[in-house]
């Protein structure tokens, strides 16, 4: 018996490029579309995100201007029901004294810088406005409207100012940090 020739290698002819038809126009118009998508889901997620920070600072300065101003509802309480007054200006501060717990907690962990600024802030405040309010509570309660106007001289809060713009400052900083694309961080 003789041995068969071994099999004729395929023509060139023959064989089906697959090149042509990964590069189709209908593949690469649906890689193009698929990267277009994913480009802008995420960029939505991080308009969200930045706008869900946006948010969560404002509500912590939010805490922060409530309690600067208790030395003001204190001052202004009725002075015809002092027991109730006592008690509903103690748990509004309270209450805020709570938020603001949790706010320097919350940028702290957000952010050093902002965390820290707000920090600051806090510390501040409640050294100025405590003692404003301290003074509030001995004053007597205002019984009349012309005496609703209370002037700097008796609260004086403006060296809160410079700390209020270092929050402001490094917030607006650590969002604008965010908005950069990831390659140029």
């Amino acid at each position: 018996m003789v041995p068969s020739a071994p099999p004729a290698a395929p023509a060139a002819a023959d064989a089906t490029p697959v090149w042509p038809a990964v590069v189709s126009g209908a593949f690469l118009a649906a890689m193009l579309t698929a990267a277009i998508n994913t480009w802008l889901a995420r960029r939505k997620s991080r308009e969200e995100e930045i706008s869900r920070l946006r948010t969560a600072f404002a509500e912590a300065f939010a805490v922060h201007s409530a309690y600067k101003e208790m030395p003001y509802a204190i001052r202004r309480r009725r002075f015809d029901a002092a027991a109730e007054e006592r008690v509903r200006l103690s748990e509004t501060l309270r209450e805020i004294q709570g938020n603001l717990s949790y706010h320097l907690a919350w940028t702290k962990i957000e952010s050093e810088a902002v965390g820290r600024a707000y920090a600051d802030l806090v510390q501040e405040l409640r050294k100025t406005a405590g003692a404003a309010m301290r003074a509030a509570w001995e004053a007597p309660p205002i019984e009349s409207d012309t005496a609703m106007n209370i002037p700097p001289a008796q609260i004086d809060l403006s060296a809160l100012q410079t700390l209020e713009t270092a929050y402001i400052t490094a917030v607006r900083e650590h969002l604008r940090a965010l908005k950069k694309p990831w390659w140029s961080r």
